[in-house]
């Protein structure tokens, strides 16, 4: 063999494995470490490489072959399910020439123009639903393309699914494919509470919204905020000429389809399309990452067929990703409330997707390694819905030799205590909890935040309580005096009054929300719900053993590690005992069983500005029985509207018919 031959066969073996691993990262575990762009390109280089070199190519290889979401590890959680119809995936591409290309194949095949419809990529996971006399019998994930994971029990907690199908003239047994997706506002959210309870982000929505769908409990499922467009009808009984009034028609089923969807006569409308919402996608409630381009005309997408992996009648067109490129100034490395070390990079000013950005997260060590960031390096940033921005890969080309090596601490920046990293996770912590000033003024504040004990201490409030000597631990706030109070910088006595105040309403804050407080390694919003709701009482969970912890749904072995662990040490139980002592509640409360079921099988939406908080608000509705939802869909039973309520929500709820209710109105329902 010669030389060259030999270089461009180990460069496909290359690329075959590191498209493999990068699709195993992006299907199954749903941690993708590279762009789509970046792999897009890597996917490119080995199909070209592939055809050029026909001698090469394999069967097996990642270029022939549907990305795959099933877990070969462990097929246990879900019933694997063959499809009907093979699921293919879609050719795209982010350059105008190749649209230009696709539509010149289009036309020499069919020997004549073809209209288009032109659909926005949602970004989310792909899901096919079958119906059944209108009613849904199955929701399989696309899996490998020819069989997937059945998930029709999480898919039913979706609200803008309809179980049953609506109005007339649909076929009596087809499929319907589309997108499981996770909006920005579900996704920021879902992002904070994991932010707050130092777990792992999720990479995007998309990611998110994978691993939501592939939970154990469904009831959980149905709190992540999940939506869902559909765009592709399989049925051996069509009454359609075209794409288009199919999707039509979908949607006066009740099926959700996108109302974004257009009509193109040529390719040149086609463009138009797309340059309007390569501007507009910013405003969507939803990530999308480009355009699907589809031929309209039934009979000829049968006439142009598919190829081994993807459909000749169908193209996407792709936007590049948002990011921007800056220099790393330097690096802090920030303790957070459980000891979490995390680094942060500073950068100089840069301008991504409306705003300014000074600091990156590198995440971990590894990150650091992964991504070869060294300080004085060029580096590009993403946004995409993250807490702080993300670098995502270094410039090279930029590198002058002035560049510094980044050095992973070995002791706490805070303390000086010698940092430690199990075996199982990424990050590496200050053991220190007790000692560490950083993690106990983090900690403290993570107890008085809105969604723990909600109680009026800031930052400011803390650190001054705390260099003062009055705060040590949590159950500290509940021996707190006026005269302590008057002692801080600007606090006069309606401050004084308010804050006390605050501390009394707290003592009134449920279990799931103390337990959430007490801060415990990994357990969020989400997570302390499930703990309080299965074992009731703080006692309960205090004596539960590793097995009782594992009967729970969605409590994984790291979780199980850190509730054991947390409750081994007596310092804590002694906290709960004093914080127990002062009056607050540790059991659920179990005198609202008369109207616990008052709201059962109906579907909230909340919107605008209320007399009270809006988690106070979805507390109520969840009490009584109710489901709470993040967008408004025809599974939706009632939206509530306070002050300066979403113009979308209000529009898509009267085009959907579904009753706009006041604050008023909803407490004069639960009365």
């Amino acid at each position: 063999m010669k030389a060259k031959n030999r270089k461009i066969k180990e460069r496909i073996e290359s690329l075959r494995q590191i498209t493999e691993e990068h699709n195993r990262r992006y299907y199954v575990e749903n941690k993708p470490v590279i762009s789509d762009f970046e792999f897009d390109l890597l996917m490119s280089e080995l199909i070209s490489l592939e055809k050029n070199y026909p001698e090469f190519q394999s069967n097996n290889s990642p270029a022939t072959k549907i990305g795959s979401d099933l877990n070969q590890a462990d097929r246990s959680q879900f019933v694997q399910t063959e499809h009907k119809y093979p699921m293919l995936s879609l050719g795209n591409s982010y350059e105008k020439e190749e649209l230009y290309a696709f539509n010149e194949r289009v036309t020499r095949l069919l020997g004549d123009e073809a209209e288009y419809v032109c659909e926005l990529k949602i970004d989310g996971s792909a899901i096919s639903l079958t119906y059944s006399n209108g009613s849904l019998i199955k929701a399989v994930t696309r899996g490998d393309g020819t069989k997937g994971d059945d998930i029709t029990r999480n898919i039913k907690s979706i609200p803008s699914i309809p179980q049953q199908l609506s109005g007339k003239g649909y076929p009596e047994y087809f499929e319907i494919r589309g997108e499981i997706f996770m909006p920005w506002d579900s996704f920021n959210r879902l992002n904070q509470e994991r932010f707050e309870s130092e777990e792992e982000l999720f990479a995007n929505p998309r990611n998110a919204a994978a691993g939501s769908l592939k939970l154990l409990d469904s009831s959980v499922v149905s709190q992540r905020g999940l939506d869902s467009i559909l765009y592709h009808l399989i049925s051996e009984y069509n009454p359609f000429t075209t794409h288009y009034q199919v999707l039509k028609a979908a949607g006066d089923w009740g099926l959700p389809v996108s109302p974004y969807t257009k009509l193109c006569k040529s390719i040149d409308e086609v463009f138009e399309y797309l340059e309007n919402w390569d501007k507009k996608r910013k405003e969507l409630p939803y990530p999308t990452d480009g355009v699907v381009i589809k031929v309209n005309n039934l009979e000829q997408q049968k006439k142009l067929g598919f190829t081994s992996k993807t459909p000749r009648w169908a193209t996407a067109y792709k936007f590049m990703p948002e990011r921007a490129l800056t220099k790393v100034l330097s690096l802090d490395f920030q303790v957070g409330r459980t000891g979490a070390v995390t680094p942060v990079a500073n950068l100089a000013p840069v301008l991504l997707s409306g705003t300014v950005v000074k600091r990156a997260s590198l995440h971990n060590d590894d990150q650091i390694k992964l991504l070869g960031v060294h300080i004085n390096d060029f580096v590009y940033v993403e946004k995409g819905g993250e807490i702080i921005p993300k670098i995502v890969e270094v410039e090279l080309s930029k590198r002058e030799g002035a560049q510094i090596e980044i050095v992973f601490p070995e002791y706490c920046p805070d303390c000086g205590t010698r940092l430690v990293r199990k075996e199982e996770e990424a990050k590496h912590y200050c053991p220190n909890s007790s000692g560490c000033p950083t993690q106990i003024k983090a900690s403290l504040l993570h107890f008085t935040s809105r969604k723990a004990m909600d109680i009026l201490a800031g930052e400011a409030t803390i650190e001054q309580l705390f260099n003062l000597g009055f705060l040590r631990k949590a159950s500290d706030f509940y021996s707190l005096k006026k005269e302590n109070l008057l002692m801080l910088e600007g606090w006069k006595e309606r401050s004084a009054e308010r804050f006390l105040e605050s501390l009394h309403k707290s003592k009134s804050a449920p279990f799931e929300r103390v337990l959430y407080a007490l801060g415990i390694r990994y357990i969020g919003e989400t997570t302390a719900r499930i703990l309080a709701r299965h074992f009731r009482s703080i006692d309960a969970l205090i004596s539960a053993k590793r097995e009782d912890l594992i009967e729970v749904k969605e409590i994984g072995e790291i979780l199980v590690n850190s509730v054991l662990e947390y409750f081994s040490f007596s310092e804590n139980r002694n906290l709960i005992e004093r914080l127990r002592s002062a009056g607050i509640r540790m059991e659920v409360e179990t005198s609202i069983n008369n109207g616990v079921t008052l709201l059962s099988g109906m579907t909230f939406v909340v919107s605008g500005v209320f007399s009270v908080s809006r988690d106070e608000l979805k507390e109520k509705i969840e009490k009584f029985g109710g489901k709470i939802n993040s967008s408004v869909s025809s599974k939706t039973s009632f939206l509530i509207a306070g002050e300066s309520p979403g113009d979308s929500k209000i529009k898509k709820a009267e085009e959907l018919k579904v009753k706009i209710i006041s604050e008023k109105e909803f407490e004069n329902m639960i009365q």
